[in-house]
């Protein structure tokens, strides 16, 4: 039996990649707005299953839930793990605490579907790139937003998550003071107009936006993913966040993509990968299925990149 169930999962798992992993909810509200809405995607299982929630970057202004990165979809075509993949209002209909009040909402209103989805409320993660990547850590690092006494069912529900994967995303705004950041996203996010100086932007709101003053020793286990030659997210925001939870007790790891810009916040290379999903898999306790080695050189955007050596 061991055999043939083998060889069969061999002759199926190929296929996968071809196949188009698509929803199996679209556009579930989670909110009033027409952008609190989320997307899911649910494996075949008899039993409930962990799920990742996915959230989407683009700055804060622009992106779309409808990406998810391929490992997640990949996951969900072996039948291991649901994808919840969220949207939030940007920052042309409200600036920050807008896009983490959502966030932290979406994963209560996840946690209240639980049984009607078949998810298990006590295993969710969060991960997301770049602009995802800072509303990442933001709803790891958070205080629970639980009220047990609302009239509100989802509001009942805990805002906290147990695992957390951040690529490339910003997390302290203390650092506009210190090193270059271009990009007006990290401003707009906070009320600013582009190129307003550090120095003027008041500290309270920098402070507020900034997943790292958050961090405290209940924090859930976080890997943080970052290239050393970003470009558009300095990888000092890796460095300070990885010191402070590691500081304050928080099990945390730190991937650094040897010369990776910001296209990591994709999450497409291999070696990203290869260390991302035994992570997700012992933090949200996974039972051991047959793992399938990434061929020699995965596709991103066009581009291969090799393998962890």
């Amino acid at each position: 039996m061991k055999t043939h169930f083998v060889l069969f999962l061999l002759a199926t798992v190929p296929s996968w990649g071809k196949q188009a992993i698509v929803p199996t909810l679209k556009d579930v509200s989670y909110g009033p707005h027409k952008a609190q809405a989320v997307d899911v995607y649910l494996p075949k299982s008899d039993k409930p299953t962990p799920v990742m929630i996915q959230i989407h970057g683009g700055g804060w202004r622009g992106g779309s839930k409808k990406r998810v990165p391929s490992f997640l979809k990949r996951a969900v075509a072996e039948g291991w793990l649901a994808v919840v993949s969220v949207e939030y209002r940007f920052t042309d209909v409200a600036v920050h605490p807008a896009q983490t009040n959502d966030c932290l909402r979406a994963v209560q209103f996840i946690r209240s579907k639980a049984k009607e989805w078949n998810l298990d409320p006590t295993r969710l993660g969060v991960t997301g790139g770049s602009a995802g990547g800072h509303l990442t850590m933001f709803v790891a690092t958070h205080d629970d937003l639980s009220d047990p006494d609302s009239d509100d069912p989802v509001a009942r529900q805990s805002s906290r998550v147990q695992c957390a994967v951040p690529f490339a995303g910003p997390s302290d705004w203390s650092l506009l003071s210190t090193v270059k950041h271009d990009h007006p996203a990290y401003r707009q996010l906070i009320g600013y107009e582009p190129g307003t100086p550090a120095a003027q932007m008041k500290e309270a709101r920098k402070r507020d936006v900034s997943p790292i003053s958050y961090v405290s020793a209940d924090d859930p286990p976080m890997m943080i993913v970052h290239g050393d030659a970003d470009g558009i997210v300095p990888f000092a925001h890796a460095e300070v966040m990885f010191k402070r939870l590691k500081e304050s007790g928080v099990e945390a790891e730190l991937v650094t993509i040897k010369n990776g810009r910001h296209n990591v916040s994709g999450a497409g290379r291999a070696e990203v990968v290869e260390r991302a999903i035994p992570f997700i898999k012992k933090q949200l306790k996974v039972e051991q299925l047959p793992v399938f080695e990434p061929p020699c050189k995965w596709s991103s955007g066009g581009l291969f990149f090799r393998t962890l050596q």
